[in-house]
């Protein structure tokens, strides 16, 4: 398994310090990681600033630094509300088609995707189906560019590890790959050893990231009491949360996966957001998993 660090992580997107891409990739080098996934928008890889010249001007600074670029990181939604007429979902085959032919430029070999969100009820049928017929063509898309595509566990639709593994049987497509991620089936109280050992055979990355729990009460004063609300979730370093990812990465091993372990700071960190305290959650995250899969 290869350590990898997500770009997000230095993107400045929750008040975090920001980095451009290059700036990160020397970031990522210097912190000891082997491998990088880069977000395909802005700050970093926005196909719409990244011309081919650009490409390789990043693929020659991740060689100069003795890193491999992984990955490009899609942000899909293919349940997005449009309006009348609006080609939503084929904007965002567009804008994939475009990141992999990046990723190639780049020599990198996953494309990661989103499924969609849930926006309406009782549709959970069309918005599946959809999804289904988004992804296969993301895939398509794909592989005629030499790359595969990576479906992430983050949005709505097939988030849950049941419904995840079942909409990759009903894409059916080789080129779409499972990237299995431990944080939302921890949440849901599934059993992760298990979940990641069943999908190991078809996963090409995981992302890792920890969570201490907050809980939250709304004081209600006509009754004299608080009621109980969802917890809040906050970010930390590789095993100061909640999260068993070691028991993850044993059910990945154990199944066979020998893929990219990506390490991501995607919303507020514990400590802040300069970048003193970004590094030293890498550095601590990245000897955590080298623990982990050691």
């Amino acid at each position: 398994m290869k350590p990898t660090l997500f770009s997000v992580s230095y993107a400045g997107l929750w008040g975090q310090h920001r980095l451009g891409v290059d700036a990160f990739i020397r970031k990522a080098a210097a912190l000891g990681y082997s491998a990088v996934e880069l977000m395909g928008k802005r700050p970093h890889l926005s196909p719409i600033d990244t011309s081919p010249s650009e490409a390789q001007r990043v693929r020659r600074t991740a060689q100069e630094c003795q890193i491999e670029i992984a990955s490009v990181a899609a942000y899909t939604d293919f349940t997005a509300p449009a309006s009348a007429g609006t080609p939503c979902v084929e904007i965002q085959w567009v804008y994939v088609e475009s990141l992999c032919r990046l990723a190639a430029e780049l020599g990198a070999k996953i494309v990661r995707i989103f499924t969609g969100y849930r926006h309406a009820e009782g549709s959970h049928g069309k918005e599946w189906a959809d999804c289904v017929s988004a992804v296969r063509e993301c895939a398509e898309i794909a592989e005629r560019h030499g790359v595969c595509i990576g479906l992430q566990n983050h949005h709505d639709l097939g988030v849950a590890f049941e419904a995840y593994s079942e909409f990759l049987e009903e894409v059916a497509h080789p080129a779409c790959k499972a990237m299995f991620d431990p944080w939302a089936p921890a949440l849901h109280g599934d059993d992760l050893y298990a979940a990641a050992r069943s999908l190991a055979p078809r996963m090409v990355q995981t992302t890792l990231a920890d969570y201490v729990r907050l809980r939250r009460f709304k004081y209600q004063p006509d009754i004299v009491q608080y009621v109980r609300e969802a917890d809040a979730l906050r970010a930390v370093p590789l095993g100061d949360g909640v999260i068993d990812n070691a028991a993850f990465l044993r059910g990945l091993r154990d199944g066979g996966f020998d893929g990219y372990v990506a390490y991501e700071m995607c919303s507020p960190l514990r400590g802040g957001g300069n970048e003193e305290n970004l590094d030293r959650s890498a550095r601590r995250s990245l000897a955590a998993i080298q623990g982990m899969i050691g």
